[in-house]
């Protein structure tokens, strides 16, 4: 039981750092922090989010490999 505990944390682990690394929690961080720092405003929907992020990554490419 403590083992299969163990392992449910590690993949709960591993589960939150690709979704991290990979940007598929993007939206529900900016749906947190907009409710933090402007609970009165509107928050941009999914899609107009997505597409802002493209844009701006667009507009300033940095570092990235495509």
């Amino acid at each position: 039981m403590r083992a299969g505990r163990a392992v449910l944390r590690v993949a709960a682990g591993i589960r939150w750092y690709v979704t991290s690394l990979m940007g598929d929690n993007a939206y529900a961080t900016y749906l947190a922090h907009h409710r933090r720092t402007h609970p009165d405003a509107q928050p941009l929907s999914e899609r107009q989010f997505w597409r802002q992020r493209m844009d701006d990554q667009d507009r300033n490419p940095g570092a990235r490999c495509c």
